[in-house]
């Protein structure tokens, strides 16, 4: 089957989307991209792209950091969005990747006088993790970057190295992924996505000046727990804190809603799935999946 990515604003395919070797985004990580999901509802055979226009919006705030400007605007890049899923015609989930990129070919990191190109490419996808087992978790070595070295907050590929080194090290001591913390040394959240703890019935987070990348799936999830009548609380958390949460869960558009069973070889809860955890959880695959008429306005249908 022929795939194709929109790229220089034509849809082409896959395999002739290259670029030269000498581009600036590709010798010093300078692009900004989003990672969305697309939803396959079997039964209504239709396609839900989830949360696009707060995807796109989030992508602008990461380009202004990065001294980037889109030659498209929101809506416009929500109608390419939908019109490339039509085109590759899946009938299963998918990820979408759309990328603002520095595109000059010269030597030098400087961010101005520097053209800005923009590609999307997608590709099927199902689950990241398996959201039925618990994650084993180990508290990384490596700090998390602040924002006054390369922003958490701003979807940089270049700041993903940090990511690498941190899900790397967890894997090779046999940990799934790792909780990261600041450089003053309390919690941020894992290697690419946000982290929940419940202690005492209250679902508990960073709060967003933690050094964190604002989550479109960590508001998600806010707003679900509001609708479950679940209490949030957004607030600063140290490390020893979490060994003794009762449930604990990482969120993102790649991990979904996936449960923790151990932080450190600390169980965390009673190795199962909580309660609280599986509300948010069982709500959130209805909610993507356009089954929640309440959180439709998230869902963009694909196919008329």
């Amino acid at each position: 089957m022929i795939e194709y990515v929109f790229m220089n604003g034509e849809y082409i395919e896959s395999d002739k989307a290259v670029i030269p070797v000498r581009t600036h985004a590709f010798l010093y990580g300078t692009s900004v991209f989003e990672g969305i999901r697309a939803y396959y509802n079997s039964e209504q055979e239709q396609m839900y792209a989830f949360r696009v226009k707060d995807h796109y919006k989030r992508l602008f705030a990461s380009a202004k950091v990065m001294w980037m400007n889109s030659p498209y605007s929101i809506e416009e890049l929500e109608q390419i969005t939908k019109d490339l899923l039509r085109k590759n015609n899946y009938k299963t989930d998918a990820y979408i990747r759309p990328t603002l990129y520095k595109s000059a070919i010269k030597v030098g990191p400087t961010l101005t006088d520097n053209e800005d190109s923009f590609l999307i490419f997608t590709t099927p996808f199902g689950n990241y993790f398996d959201s039925d087992r618990g994650l084993k978790l180990c508290v990384s070595n490596w700090r998390r970057t602040s924002d006054n070295a390369i922003p958490p907050r701003a979807k940089v590929s270049g700041a993903y190295a940090n990511s690498a080194l941190i899900k790397t090290d967890a894997h090779e001591m046999g940990f799934d992924d790792a909780v990261v913390l600041s450089e003053s040394g309390q919690v941020t959240e894992g290697s690419a996505m946000n982290i929940f703890f419940v202690f005492d019935g209250k679902l508990t987070t960073t709060a967003i000046t933690d050094d964190i990348l604002i989550g479109v799936t960590r508001n998600t999830v806010i707003e679900l727990a509001k609708e479950l009548c679940i209490p949030v609380a957004e607030r600063p958390i140290d490390r020893t804190e979490i060994y003794n949460a009762d449930e604990c869960f990482c969120c993102g558009t790649g991990a979904q809603i996936v449960p923790v069973e151990s932080i450190d070889n600390r169980t965390i809860g009673n190795k199962k799935i909580g309660k609280i955890t599986k509300q948010i959880q069982d709500l959130y695959y209805d909610v993507v999946r356009g089954k929640v008429d309440k959180f439709k306005d998230w869902c963009t249908p694909i196919y008329d």
